[in-house]
C-alpha cells in the first residue's frame, strides 16, 4: 500500500510545499500532492505554485498570523530556489 509520505515524495515537492498547496486549495494533502505533480509537468505550473504560496502568505498576514506567514515565506524561498523557471519576460523572447 502506498502511503501519504510516498505520494508526497513522488510528487516532486517537499511536504511543506504540498501543505501550502493543500491550504490554498482547501483540499487534503493527498489531493495536493497529485495537483503538485500535475502542475510541475506544465509550462506555467511553477508560476501557479508560487502564486498559491504567495496567496497563502497574504491570507496569513491578513489574519495577522505572522509566524505562519514566516513559515510560508521560507517555503516560497525554498521552492523558488529548488524549482527555478524562466521569468515571463524570458519566455517571450
Amino acid at each position: 500500500m502506498i502511503s501519504i509520505e510516498d505520494c508526497v515524495a513522488l510528487c516532486g515537492l517537499t511536504k511543506d510545499e504540498v501543505l501550502a498547496i493543500a491550504e490554498h486549495e482547501h483540499v487534503p494533502e493527498i489531493v495536493a500532492a497529485g495537483l503538485a505533480s500535475d502542475l510541475l509537468c506544465r509550462a506555467n505550473g511553477c508560476d501557479k505554485i508560487e502564486d498559491m504560496i504567495r496567496d497563502d502568505i497574504r491570507q496569513a498576514l491578513h489574519r495577522k498570523d505572522i509566524p505562519h506567514a514566516r513559515e510560508l515565506l521560507a517555503v516560497l524561498t525554498h521552492f523558488a530556489r529548488t524549482h527555478p523557471h524562466p521569468q515571463a519576460s524570458d519566455r517571450a523572447n
